[in-house]
């Protein structure tokens, strides 16, 4: 009987953080998709008044119920004195299911205002667009989608920023998704800072300079932040006093390497 209110207990550890979000106006239930808001944020510099090439990188609450557990996140780039913005981002309809496109880079996901989680601008954004569209090539999940534990959108973006040097971007530790990795069971963070092991993505333990520690309990994500001060949270996700994004890179980005 003892087990058995302890795996009550853990439960209901599990799912406080989901229950939390629940009430709060981050995640909208029962809406349907096509009455959703899908205009842009304001986040993104607008093609016509930006010569120079962009690079970004976004996350917003997942759109119904996987919002009370996860982000969503994409990439958007823009060539220098391109007239548009590509996005780039993996979704769970139609295949393939990693998606190249013409698009609103700041768009809201389903009500979700994004938020900016990189800005690379000039010489820097436009070498890290050369190696993305590499890297979009060999992205090794191309035709595959599955919300738990991957690959999704997450181990899109995640995969991305480990194969682009100039990116090394934190990801969100509510990124569900982010810890499934292709082939080896260990890997470099996204950040660049340290190292990560992972089973499958539902299991795993990730220590960094810039994370910190990150424990992966079925792709629920408990950690702390000690340089951060911050904690990390199921569901809810990052809580400290200061935050790491953006990540803003321009002419003299390499200092911040």
């Amino acid at each position: 009987m003892k087990w058995l209110v302890r795996l009550l207990v853990c439960v209901l550890i599990l799912l406080a953080g989901p229950a939390f979000m629940a009430t709060s106006n981050d995640v909208r239930l029962g809406r349907p998709w096509y009455s959703a808001d899908r205009s842009s944020a304001g986040l993104a510099p607008a093609p016509g008044v930006t010569p120079e090439a962009v690079v970004q990188i976004y996350s917003a609450r997942a759109f119904s119920w996987r919002g009370l557990f996860a982000v969503h996140t994409w990439l958007a780039t823009k060539p220098a004195g391109a007239p548009a913005y590509t996005v780039h981002q993996v979704t769970g309809w139609g295949l393939p299911s990693l998606k190249s496109e013409a698009g609103i880079p700041d768009r809201r996901w389903f009500d979700s205002t994004p938020a900016l989680l990189a800005d690379l601008r000039g010489p820097t954004a436009a070498r890290a667009i050369a190696h993305i569209e590499q890297a979009l090539t060999a992205y090794p999940f191309a035709d595959r989608y599955r919300v738990w534990p991957g690959p999704n959108s997450n181990t899109f973006t995640a995969w991305m920023v480990r194969h682009v040097p100039e990116l090394h971007v934190q990801l969100p530790s509510t990124a569900v998704g982010k810890d499934y990795l292709a082939g080896a069971p260990w890997a470099a963070t996204p950040s660049g800072s340290g190292y990560q092991l992972s089973v499958c993505g539902a299991l795993g333990l990730l220590v960094a300079r810039r994370e910190g520690v990150e424990v992966n309990l079925f792709g629920l994500v408990w950690g702390i932040d000690p340089a951060g001060m911050a904690i990390k949270l199921p569901g809810v996700g990052r809580i400290g006093l200061t935050s790491p994004w953006p990540l803003r890179r321009g002419r003299d980005a390499e200092q911040q390497r």
